[in-house]
Order: C-alpha cells, then sequence, then structure tokens
C-alpha cells in the first residue's frame, strides 16, 4: 500500500491515535516508538478497543493474530511508522492550497508563534501548533488537524540535532517562515554554534525550492542576514529595532519595561525623497515580561501586515495577548511578584532574562535559576558566565538549582533539585520580593510559583 492509498483509507477513517488508550471507534491506530516504549505491542489491543485499522512496522505481530481472532486485513505493515506517519500528514498538508508559516528558532519561537496566531487571528481562521508541539511527532499531528475551515497555518518547528529542521519542513511545506534568533542551546547534539545556525536555516534551505517562498528576517540579526547575503532568489520581509533603518518593512522600539513591555512600532519612510519625515508611529501595551520580546512582536506584526491584517487590530491583538505558559509570565501572589520564565533555559536566553531583571526597579530581588541542558563540553563555561553574572548584578538574593552549578565557588545558596527548593521555601518563604524564576523545564521549577 503505497502513501496515496494509504490517505484514501485514512479519508475514510479520519482520524488517527497513536494512544492505545485512546481508541475512538472506527480510527486508524498508529505505532509509534520511543526509547521506553513500542506502540506495536499494543496494536491488537487498539483494535479491540474500537480502531479500524492499525498501522505497524514490526512483522511479528502477525503472527499473535490467531490468539484476538482479528483480521490480517486490519492490520497494516510498513516500513517505518514514524516516517510514515509524516508522509500521511504531508500528503493531508498537501489538500489545502493555504500559506503555511514555519516558525523555528533558538529562543521566542513558540511566543512568537502565539502573537502571530493573535495577529492573524483579527482576520483569519488560523490553525496553529498548540503547546510546543514541534517536534517530528508534534508537527504531524498540528497537520492533521487541518480542515477546510482552516484559511492560514502557523507551525512551529524545534530542533536539538543536525536535520531536524529539514525533516519538519519536508513535513509540512511551509510557503513562508521566520527564525527568531540563533542562541547557544543543545551544543551537545548540534556540536557546536555553527551547527546551531545550520540547522536553523534549513528553513531557508526549503523556502528557497519554493517560487513564492518568503522569509521573515530580523535585519539586526548578523548570523541570519548572512545566511541570506545577496540572495535574489528568495523574498524577504525584512523588521528592525532600529528606527533608522531604512531596509526594514517594520521597525519599532522599546518605550518601558517596568515589569511590562511597551514598544512602538511604524512602517519605513515611503520614498527616498521623505528621508527625515517618519510614518505614524503605534504605540503598544503589552503583558510580556522583558525588552528581548520586541524581535518577537516585531515580527508578528511583520506577518500580520503582509497578510493584510489592519493595524488597529494588530495592536489590538499584541496588547491583549497575556502569556500562561510559563514564558515571560507575570503572576502577582499575596507575598510576591514572580516573573516565570520556567520552560527553558540555554546561555542566551538566560543571559537575556538577567539582563532585564536587572532593568526592573524594584525594592528586594531574588533569582531562582535552574541549571541549563544539554550543554556538553561547554557546559561547565556557561554555568560560571551566569555565576560571574549574578555576583555583579547585586541581587538580594540568589538560589541555584542542579548539580551544575555544585561545583563553582560562589556566595548564592544551592540546591539539588526542586524538591529541596519547595522545602526550603515551606521553612521559610521569601516575603515582598521580585522574584525570577528560570530553568530549564528538566529542573520543574514550574511547581514553585503555588508556593510563593
Amino acid at each position: 500500500m503505497d502513501i496515496k492509498e494509504l490517505y484514501r483509507l485514512y479519508q475514510q477513517h479520519p482520524c488517527i491515535t497513536t494512544d492505545s488508550r485512546d481508541c475512538p471507534e472506527g480510527s486508524i491506530f498508529l505505532a509509534l516508538k520511543g526509547e521506553s516504549f513500542d506502540g506495536n505491542k499494543f496494536a491488537l489491543q487498539a483494535l479491540e478497543k474500537g480502531c479500524a485499522f492499525a498501522i505497524i512496522d514490526d512483522k511479528t505481530i502477525l503472527g499473535g493474530l490467531g490468539d484476538h481472532g482479528i483480521a490480517r486485513d486490519r492490520l497494516i505493515l510498513v516500513d517505518d511508522c514514524l516516517q510514515t506517519f509524516k508522509d500521511l500528514a504531508r500528503e493531508h498538508r498537501r489538500q489545502f492550497d493555504i500559506p503555511v508559516i514555519g516558525i523555528t528558532g533558538t529562543n521566542g519561537k513558540t511566543t512568537t508563534k502565539e502573537l502571530v496566531a493573535a495577529v492573524l487571528s483579527q482576520k483569519y481562521n488560523v490553525l496553529y501548533t498548540q503547546g510546543n508541539f514541534n517536534n517530528d511527532v508534534g508537527v504531524p499531528k498540528t497537520l492533521f488537524r487541518l480542515t477546510k475551515e482552516h484559511e492560514i497555518a502557523v507551525i512551529e518547528m524545534g530542533a536539538s540535532h543536525p536535520g531536524d529542521i529539514k525533516t519538519l519542513v519536508e513535513t509540512a511545506e511551509p510557503t513562508c517562515g521566520l527564525i527568531t534568533n540563533v542562541g547557544r542551546a543543545h551544543l551537545q547534539g548540534f556540536g557546536s554554534f555553527e551547527g546551531v545556525i545550520k540547522t536553523k536555516c534549513e528553513l531557508y534551505d526549503f523556502l528557497r525550492t519554493r517560487e513564492d517562498g518568503l522569509i521573515f528576517i530580523n535585519a539586526d540579526n548578523e548570523h541570519l542576514m548572512d545566511q541570506i547575503g545577496d540572495d535574489e532568489d528568495i523574498w524577504i520581509t525584512p523588521y528592525s529595532t532600529s528606527p533608522d533603518n531604512q531596509y526594514a518593512c517594520i521597525s519599532g522600539e522599546v518605550i518601558e519595561c517596568n515589569p511590562f513591555l511597551k514598544f512602538r512600532w511604524r512602517e519605513p519612510l515611503m520614498t527616498l525623497e521623505e528621508e527625515g519625515r517618519s510614518t505614524k508611529w503605534h504605540k503598544v501595551q503589552t503583558h510580556l515580561i522583558g525588552a528581548y520580546n520586541i524581535d518577537n512582536l516585531l515580527a508578528a506584526i511583520s506577518v500580520g501586515i503582509n497578510f493584510g491584517v489592519e493595524r488597529k487590530k494588530i495592536c489590538e491583538a499584541l496588547e491583549n495577548y497575556v502569556p500562561s505558559n510559563n514564558r515571560s509570565q507575570m503572576t502577582i501572589t499575596e507575598r510576591n511578584h514572580l516573573i516565570v520564565d520556567a520552560y527553558n533555559a540555554n546561555p542566551t536566553s538566560m543571559q537575556a532574562a538577567l539582563e532585564n531583571f536587572s532593568l526592573i526597579q524594584a525594592d528586594k530581588k531574588m533569582a531562582i535559576l535552574g541549571q541549563m541542558g544539554e550543554l556538553g563540553d561547554e557546559s561547565d563555561k556557561e554555568h560560571r558566565k551566569v555565576v560571574s553574572y549574578l555576583e555583579q548584578a547585586g541581587y538580594d538574593e540568589v538560589w541555584l538549582v542542579g548539580d551544575n552549578f555544585k561545583e563553582i565557588a560562589c556566595p548564592f545558596r544551592k540546591f539539588h533539585d526542586v524538591e529541596e527548593v519547595k522545602a526550603a521555601i515551606q521553612a521559610h518563604c521569601p516575603e515582598g520580593y521580585y522574584i525570577l524564576i528560570k530553568g530549564s523545564n528538566s529542573n520543574k521549577l514550574f511547581q514553585l510559583p503555588e508556593l510563593l
């Protein structure tokens, strides 16, 4: 059965499940494998629960049919279930002639995806990635949510190894895209910072193959601009935080950030003869913490303008967006003001968060920072950089979480894991602080706000 035949079967049974605990009547079970599970082992169980068919890549499952009384033709054997999942998702995506925006980057891709979706939703019915379903399983799941009602799609794409973005763009086939930035993250997987750049720019490589390919690009990011160079085979829409950048289609600047970001943006001078005269500024008060978010906001504005969203509607969408995913999120409790950025951490995002926290005016400041993962040989050096910055920052209290901080001499309080932190809070809860909570998701620092 080739992929087109398999897709015709999907059209008759338009529901794919990869969880044998969730088997809607008439659905198709697809047996994915992971480090600690093998969906093939649950294929027959899925059929008994109500699935019409099961796609497997372990032919030994066929030998157990006699005990279950299941017809052979309800099992579909393929070479690789994950590849089949991606191929089916691509076939489904090809049924819809709509713009598909691919978003990747080291930092800010989820926030940017949310902002882009909020802006586009002012005019279109938008399909966009839920949560962080941005890997080679999450992207196909998102694509299978496409229906004829959708007018545009926003697909987030994550990567931790070379070739990851290439795989995802070949599945989603975006018509345009943006890379938020490139930073020092997942160095263990990428091998080097250059490896990060090369992998993220696999999005650009794909868009170059399309006649209508369009890139939204931060004109201030030299690493990304170097990847474009003098290439005349790709359309670009630059944005910039420099109001005098005449090449940017959108420019903006921070007005204040204490603690919420307020900024203004405008479109460029219309002609060279108008040099020195500015177009109208649009002021926006956001619910985002961190001046670094201006790049994400300008990206969303650029996408909105390109797809014809009214300027007023763009501003309203950005002003009304409230983060709720432990990213740049302010939480005010009875005891403290919390700045929660506990979903992800790498050297680039950690430095940005600390610099922004230093700018916030508060009587008492405290930082609870979790260790950064997947840095390989660079880990010790990067954690020492964080400690060095903290020693100069002058915060009233600093707690460091994780064994990567253990061997670094410093005056700060150290904890093995979040459980030790929770015990310390329960013994004596800090009060009256502005507290930055920042760390990789694996540190589980997202458990702390309810205690503070």
